[in-house]
């Protein structure tokens, strides 16, 4: 196999100073880099979004890492299905190799791994029968600083579900997780411990951006980290709730462009080595096994209407 993690996202946007507050206010620290802006986790020595200048939103590129031997792999798959290899972008360069998928969009996957995060404060909980909390209060201060630990994965549009399924699994060297009939498909990386899913696809009439996530430290900080952006007036996109695929706690919020940012928590983790059996979940457990019923233009792709 040959991808190890997901590195960065990186978006098209129409003005890097809005996408920059936007993702600023969400919680990640920012730098200006000539006509981009770099967004990173607090205590993360890794970019996490990329934001490039362009007349419409969309999303530049993804990046994975890989291991020395991995990327070696990969060139040679890629050469051996005629897939293209590319010039680094003018816009945002970098190592590795680059080429495009089944959609078009702008792939590259280089020598890197994950680099640590912070850790997330443990809460304690009070069960029927079973005390967790004695004698303390269990809210949490209202102070609280809501910064998320690191990019957890990122999902996007496709019309091409199938192709799209195989390319990433067969050539760029992820594992498919689960799926969710011909709806939803998730993936996790190749090599070592993994997410439940780094990256994944929504059925759709055209290619574009979904949404990226962002693991915060507990439930508390998810609930907060929302609640104040839709006090600060950005949109609300869907939540709070939790997935069946992955089990992740979740809440969505719009950005400037109607793209979606996640805020997650407890997502499931496949071990190193661990035979993980995809399962192909029933239509109705593709999304959430509780929440509030997701609005109407929750897999409304937006791009496909410029």
């Amino acid at each position: 196999m040959t991808v190890r993690s997901l590195q960065h996202v990186a978006l098209a946007v129409p003005d890097a100073a809005i996408g920059k507050k936007f993702y600023t206010d969400f919680g990640l620290e920012g730098r200006d880099d000539g006509n981009r802006a770099i967004m990173r986790c607090h205590g993360r020595d890794q970019d996490q979004v990329i934001l490039v200048e362009g007349p419409k939103k969309r999303m530049h590129h993804v990046c994975f890492g890989a291991s020395a031997k991995g990327l070696a792999a990969l060139k040679a798959r890629l050469q051996q299905n005629a897939v293209r290899l590319l010039d680094p972008p003018n816009e945002a360069p970098g190592p590795g190799l680059w080429f495009r998928d089944h959609d078009g969009l702008l792939v590259n996957v280089r020598e890197a791994e994950a680099a640590p995060w912070l850790d997330g404060q443990e809460l304690s909980f009070n069960y029927p029968h079973r005390i967790g909390r004695p004698g303390q209060p269990g809210y949490p201060p209202r102070d609280t600083q809501v910064r998320p630990r690191r990019l957890s994965h990122t999902l996007r549009f496709t019309p091409n579900f199938e192709k799209q399924i195989d390319f990433y699994t067969r050539i760029v060297g992820l594992k498919l997780s689960d799926r969710a009939q011909n709806i939803v498909a998730f993936m996790h990386s190749g090599e070592g411990p993994s997410d439940h899913h780094i990256f994944g696809f929504i059925t759709s009439d055209k290619p574009g951006y979904h949404h990226a996530s962002f693991e915060v430290g507990n439930i508390d900080e998810l609930g907060m980290g929302a609640c104040r952006l839709l006090d600060k007036g950005y949109r609300d996109g869907w939540g709070f709730g939790r997935h069946v695929i992955g089990s992740n706690f979740f809440h969505y919020i719009r950005d400037p462009w109607n793209s979606l940012a996640e805020y997650s928590c407890d997502i499931d983790h496949i071990p190193a080595g661990m035979d993980w059996k995809p399962t192909n979940y029933a239509a109705e457990d593709s999304l959430y096994v509780w929440g509030p019923k997701p609005p109407e233009d929750f897999g409304r792709n937006f791009e496909s209407e410029d």
